[in-house]
């Protein structure tokens, strides 16, 4: 097959990340880099290219014609780019959240399923092996499940403009919180059946309606359940800011990760995705309600950093194309984790249990 000619939307930190993974691919060529600011600039001089450049993403679209169109662009525009790139033939790759409503989401589902043109949702934890492994070693832990998790940022500069914009159009809640869900649903075959969060607004600094602290609740039909909070902003306490444990009848598994939870951490995509190491816990006991089993600890030699986590995500959706896959099962997953985490919101702005 010919190169995938592929345009970049957005060259921001996801944005810049993706494209390096195109630059270096000989399977991919980039026909154009588009931004509103100068962050395709900053991102040319860094892969010392000379790809076309954009203002506007219509005009990008127009004179380029890609094969595939790469959305990391703020979650507001992504439902709008995402149908516009569809609808002029062009496979999606797009970072999550698919959209910022379900009926957004669903918009664009539809879309590609139209066009016959394949949609990966940029959920990049699927693409790591340790990730995919303490989900597997989750599922061993018999059922109801607790889930515990979270993710809070201590962020300034840069990352604390990222984060303002951000939540221009979603919370932290939903943002991150799509990744958690989407783990969480994976761990368990159970169908979650009700929302409740939680939320502060802790700056004068961002959207008078939104909020930069949530935390969520999730129960499931066979009595699991499950927490995860996010906080953004410079006023965020960096302890314990990295949580991702689950437990049931059998004992528990734990993400330890001691190096990405040192000072100054909490902001990083590294440390976001980093493991270090899988704890795994049995909870057997003998007649003197001993322990009959130590605890295991897993670590993996496969550990990618960020920069190769996306270079993962780019090779599946080079598979996807090329091999024709079918990607209905993962777009439904992505739909549906963004329906809970939209719920969670409705809760925190409500105070309202909601029903799924």
């Amino acid at each position: 097959m010919d190169k995938i000619k592929i345009l970049v939307v957005g060259c921001g930190n996801m944005g810049a990340s993706h494209a390096k993974a195109y630059h270096d691919f000989p399977e991919f060529e980039i026909v154009g880099l588009v931004s509103r600011g100068s962050s395709k600039d900053v991102l040319q001089s860094n892969l010392g290219s000379n790809y076309a450049l954009f203002e506007e993403y219509e005009e990008a679209l127009n004179c380029t014609k890609p094969d595939a169109v790469c959305i990391s662009t703020y979650p507001d525009t992504h439902e709008e780019y995402a149908v516009k790139a569809l609808e002029n033939g062009a496979h999606v790759f797009i970072e999550k959240p698919l959209a910022n409503t379900v009926l957004g989401a669903q918009r664009v589902i539809d879309a590609a399923n139209k066009a016959g043109k394949k949609l990966v949702v940029g959920y990049i934890l699927r693409h790591h092996p340790s990730w995919r492994r303490f989900i597997e070693e989750g599922k061993k832990l018999g059922s109801p499940l607790v889930f515990r998790m979270n993710l809070n940022q201590q962020s300034q500069g840069y990352m604390w403009d990222v984060h303002r914009n951000l939540m221009k159009s979603l919370s932290p809640i939903v943002d991150c919180g799509v990744h958690y869900i989407d783990v969480m649903c994976q761990m368990t075959s159970a169908k979650p059946i009700s929302v409740s969060a939680i939320g502060a607004r802790l700056t004068d600094d961002i959207p008078a309606e939104n909020y930069n602290y949530g935390q969520l609740q999730i129960r499931f039909d066979d009595g699991s359940v499950g927490w995860y909070e996010a906080g953004w902003g410079p006023m965020v306490s960096q302890t314990a800011f990295f949580v991702k444990d689950v437990f049931g009848p059998k004992g528990s598994v734990s993400i330890v990760a001691n190096e990405a939870s040192k000072d100054g951490q909490s902001d990083s995509v590294e440390a976001h995705t980093k493991t270090e190491s899988i704890r795994v816990h049995h909870a057997a006991i003998d007649e003197d309600n001993k322990f009959v089993k130590e605890d295991e600890w897993i670590n993996l030699q496969d550990e990618p950093d960020h920069q190769e986590l996306c270079n993962r995500e780019q090779r599946f959706f080079y598979e996807a194309i090329v091999q024709d896959m079918d990607l209905s099962k993962s777009m439904d997953d992505a739909l549906n984790s963004l329906k809970i985490a939209l719920a969670c919101d409705e809760s925190v702005k409500t105070g309202e249990i909601i029903k799924l």
